[in-house]
């Protein structure tokens, strides 16, 4: 079977080879980690047998080093619900530490799988291909060293990246504490987390990749997308909170798995229906988009230009109006852009300003919205995109690529 024929390093890798290399230091020491495997010499038997590229590698980076762990556990009995084929890979990194989930013996450290079919829903029997005592799943360099681990083991023709766990879009500030995220992939055991500027590090190591999903809370905000828009095709997220439950990783790898030539643009839209149709099942409020990339330099370019006409024509009062009844999520500083953009055009008494607005919502649905779907009324008008908005301006804004090529935080500055 050529299916999962990996290197003797991930096979036999022994945690006392390497774990001494790790540290919880900001940084991390993951060229040691790297370093050390590469220095293993294994039998020429054992060596990394090239095979041809399937359609699709899958890379689930399951970080449940946190009070999610219960949830981690279940969803990748989910993926074995389906399993990896002769066309597609479905690779998975799920972490644990202690004082949360008991289940399935109840091992601590970081496990990677190539996810098999199973239909024990409560025990993961999927082959470890790695085990690793003590990982950072908070550090950017762990998580570009799996991603680049993950496509040399299992190559194929396009990729998925799953950051699965909590998350609170761009924003890294104190308020976000009381849901436990600050930025993404956050790990109790470090300390640590990725920033928005981290992911776009990552991305820049990794190599592109087609879709970059985000199973956490807030993280489809153009902010967000905009830092990322040069590694990854399509971002798949949430504008909202997710559930403690997120994707349902059966219901869109089942269709992949039956119809492997899927192009980007079709799994994504997979992607968020399977997320959707859930929600919807059980009457549960949700959001859900995929965006393409790609738009977001000419988006950028109609959004200064809606902002000019805004503050040309000083429509500074129909601003504030729109930033105060627009569909806001969790955070009261996240804004659905489509929803501001219409109210202001709605209301405006300027020409100007009701052209360049109704360019960008033209854009916005036509072009760079790909599939968006909210459920239930009080998501009514998420359109699948949100913002930072708020009512006063936290500076640390300015170091994002999105503040730097867009007039959006001059506009929301001129707002006040």
């Amino acid at each position: 079977m050529k299916k999962a024929i990996i290197s003797v390093f991930a096979l036999f890798m022994t945690v006392s080879s390497y774990a001494g290399n790790i540290t919880f230091d900001n940084k991390g020491d993951i060229k040691a980690m790297i370093q050390s495997i590469s220095e293993i010499e294994a039998p020429a038997a054992q060596q990394i047998i090239k095979v041809s590229p399937k359609e699709w590698t899958i890379m689930v980076f399951v970080n449940s080093k946190n009070n999610l762990e219960s949830f981690g556990l279940k969803d990748v009995n989910e993926m074995e619900k389906i399993g990896s084929s002769d066309k597609v890979n479905i690779v998975a990194e799920l972490g644990r530490i202690s004082g949360y989930s008991t289940e399935d013996g109840d091992w601590k450290g970081s496990r990677r799988y190539l996810v098999k079919k199973d239909n024990d829903t409560k025990k993961i029997n999927s082959p470890v291909v790695m085990e690793i005592a003590k990982s950072d799943m908070g550090n950017w360099k762990y998580l570009a060293e799996f991603v680049k681990w993950a496509k040399e083991n299992y190559p194929a023709k396009k990729y998925v990246l799953v950051l699965w766990n909590h998350g609170s879009g761009w924003n890294k500030d104190l308020e976000m504490l009381d849901i436990g995220g600050k930025g993404i992939s956050y790990d109790d055991e470090t300390g640590h987390h990725l920033t928005t500027a981290e992911l776009k590090s990552m991305l820049d190591q990794t190599g592109k990749i087609n879709i970059l999903a985000m199973d956490a809370c807030l993280m489809q905000m153009v902010e967000v997308a905009y830092e990322v828009k040069d590694g990854a095709n399509y971002v798949v997220a949430s504008e909202e909170t997710e559930p403690g439950d997120g994707y349902t990783y059966d219901t869109w790898l089942g269709p992949l798995v039956n119809r492997p030539t899927m192009s980007d643009a079709e799994l994504s839209k997979v992607m968020v229906d399977s997320y959707a149709d859930h929600y919807q099942s059980i009457n549960q409020g949700s959001t859900q988009s995929s965006i393409r990339t790609a738009s977001l330099s000419k988006f950028a370019l109609l959004i200064n230009d809606f902002a000019d006409a805004l503050m040309t024509n000083n429509d500074v009062a129909n601003a504030k109006s729109a930033r105060t009844n627009v569909q806001h999520f969790y955070y009261s500083s996240n804004k659905d852009i489509y929803h501001f953009v219409k109210l202001v055009v709605d209301k405006t008494q300027f020409a100007d300003v009701k052209v360049k607005g109704q360019a960008v919502m033209d854009f916005m649905k036509k072009d760079l919205i790909v599939h968006n779907r909210a459920v239930t009324s009080k998501y009514a008008n998420a359109f699948g995109l949100s913002g930072y908005l708020p009512s006063y301006y936290t500076s640390s804004y300015d170091s994002l690529l999105w503040a730097k090529d867009s007039k959006w935080d001059e506009m929301m500055k001129w707002i006040k």
